[in-house]
C-alpha cells in the first residue's frame, strides 16, 4: 500500500498499523487520534469530513464509544482510515486534520474500568521462585493450571509520561524484629502487554478461547511499577497490595489486534495440557519484540513470543467463573521474560534480588530504581510482507517520596 502522505520508509506507524489514541494540541480539547508516520489524523474530523457513518463514534474525548461498537465497527473503521490514506479523491478533506505527532500531548485513550495483572511468563516466574524461594520448587503447584491474576487499582493507572512518586509502607527484612515504615527502596519496574476489552460480557457467563477477537479491541505497553520491600512482606497470604497499587503507566497508543496478523505465532508446548476450557482454538501467542530502557540505556529485550499463557487464556480464565467483563476492562500479561539473562524483564531479575548490580555504560551500577531514574519500555511486531509495526512507548521517571 502506498499513501498520498509522504510517510517515512522505516516509520513504525504504517498503513498496516494505524493505532489509536487520545491527544490535544494544547487548546484543552482531547480528540480520538490515529498515529500514521509522523503525523496523527484527528479520527473524528476527518471522519465528519467525508461524512462517515460511523463519525460520532471518534468524535468524543476517548475511545469508549468505538471500543463498545463491536469487532464489525472495528473493521470497517479500519478499512475506511487505509481508504482515507490512501485514495488521493479523500487527500483534500483529510489532510487538513492531520497534525504532527510531536506537537500532540498523549491522554489516557479509554476509561480503565477494571484492572487484571497476570503472572504468565514461565521464565518470570521460575527466576522469581528461585530468588524468593531457594529452597522450594520455583513454580507454585497451580501455576502450569491455570494463568494466576491479582486484581489491580484502575485508578492507579497512568499514560506515558507520568512522573511516578516513590510509594511508602511497610517494610521489614528477614533478619529486622518488627516492621518499619518509610519509602521503599526496592522499587522495581516489570515490562508487560496489556489488553482492552471492548464489548464485555454479563455476569453469569464467560468469554470462550476462540471468542477472544469478538472482545478484546487492541494491546498496548504496560509498565507495572512495584515496591519489591512492600510487596514482600504484604503478600503472603493474600497477594500484591500495596506493592503495586501506587501506578501502573500505560503507553498512549492501543495497537488494533487487526494490525497483529503478521505477528501471531504458537505458543510455547504447554506440559500438563491445560483443562479444556483454556485449550488454544488457534495461535494467540504474539512474536513482538520489547526492549527496557534505564535512563537512556538498553538494559533487556525481552521477547513476548515465549510466553506460556496467551491474552485468549488470560480472557478465559478472567470470566469462567462468570464473573463479568465490559468497555475499557484492561489486563496486563505479567512481566514479560526470556531465557536468557538479558532477556529479563524486571530489575529484580536483572539483579538477581539485588546481588547483582546492573553495570551501566555510564559507570554507574542499579539493583533498584533510584530517584531520578527515568524507564522506558519500547516494543515492535512484524507486520505484512516484511515491516515492522511499533507500539510505540511508556516511559515514566522516580520522584522522591511524598514529604522526602
Amino acid at each position: 500500500m502506498t499513501s498520498w502522505l509522504d510517510l517515512p520508509e522505516d516509520t513504525l506507524f504504517g498503513l498496516h498499523n494505524l493505532p489509536y489514541g487520545v491527544v490535544d494540541t494544547g487548546d484543552g480539547r482531547c480528540w480520538v487520534g490515529v498515529a500514521v508516520g509522523d503525523h496523527v489524523l484527528d479520527a473524528g474530523a476527518a471522519a465528519s469530513a467525508v461524512g462517515a457513518p460511523f463519525a460520532h463514534l471518534l468524535a468524543g474525548p476517548l475511545l469508549d464509544p468505538l471500543l463498545a461498537a463491536g469487532r464489525p465497527v472495528w473493521r470497517q473503521v479500519r478499512t475506511a482510515l487505509t481508504e482515507w490514506l490512501t485514495d488521493p479523491a479523500f487527500e483534500g478533506r483529510v489532510r487538513p486534520h492531520l497534525h504532527p505527532r510531536a506537537a500532540v500531548t498523549p491522554h489516557l485513550p479509554f476509561t480503565v474500568c477494571d484492572y487484571v495483572d497476570f503472572y504468565a511468563s514461565e521464565q518470570h516466574a521460575t527466576n522469581v521462585g528461585r530468588i524468593l524461594r531457594p529452597d522450594s520448587a520455583p513454580l507454585t503447584p497451580n501455576w502450569k493450571h491455570l494463568p494466576i491474576g491479582y486484581h489491580g487499582r484502575s485508578r492507579s493507572v497512568v499514560v506515558s509520561g507520568t512522573d511516578v512518586v516513590r510509594p511508602c509502607g511497610q517494610r521489614k527484612g528477614p533478619a529486622d524484629p518488627a516492621p518499619v515504615f518509610g519509602p521503599s527502596v526496592r522499587l522495581d519496574i516489570e515490562a508487560e502487554v496489556g489488553f482492552v476489552v471492548g464489548v464485555g460480557s454479563p455476569m453469569g457467563s464467560s468469554i470462550a478461547v476462540a471468542d477472544f477477537a469478538e472482545h478484546v479491541f487492541g494491546a498496548f505497553l504496560l509498565n507495572d511499577w512495584s515496591a519489591r520491600d512492600l510487596q514482600a512482606w504484604e503478600y503472603v497470604p493474600l497477594g500484591p497490595f500495596l506493592g503495586k497499587s501506587f501506578a501502573t503507566s500505560v503507553s498512549p497508543w492501543v495497537v488494533p489486534l487487526d494490525a497483529l496478523d503478521a505477528a501471531r505465532v504458537d505458543p510455547p508446548a504447554r506440559d500438563p495440557e491445560p483443562l479444556p476450557y483454556l485449550r488454544d482454538a488457534e495461535p494467540w501467542g504474539l512474536d513482538l519484540a520489547l526492549e527496557v530502557r534505564l535512563d537512556g540505556h538498553t538494559i533487556a529485550r525481552p521477547p513476548f513470543s515465549t510466553m506460556y499463557w496467551t491474552p485468549a487464556q488470560m480472557l478465559a480464565h478472567t470470566t469462567v467463573n462468570g464473573a463479568p467483563t465490559g468497555t475499557g476492562d484492561m489486563y496486563g500479561s505479567g512481566t514479560v521474560s526470556g531465557p536468557d539473562r538479558d532477556q529479563r524483564g524486571s530489575l529484580l531479575e536483572l539483579s538477581w534480588g539485588g546481588t547483582e548490580p546492573i553495570a551501566l555504560p555510564d559507570g554507574t551500577t542499579r539493583t533498584f530504581l533510584e530517584d531520578g531514574d527515568t524507564v522506558t519500555l519500547t516494543a515492535t511486531a512484524p507486520g505484512p510482507a516484511g515491516t515492522r509495526i511499533g507500539f510505540g512507548e511508556v516511559t515514566g521517571t522516580v520522584r522522591p517520596a511524598a514529604g522526602g
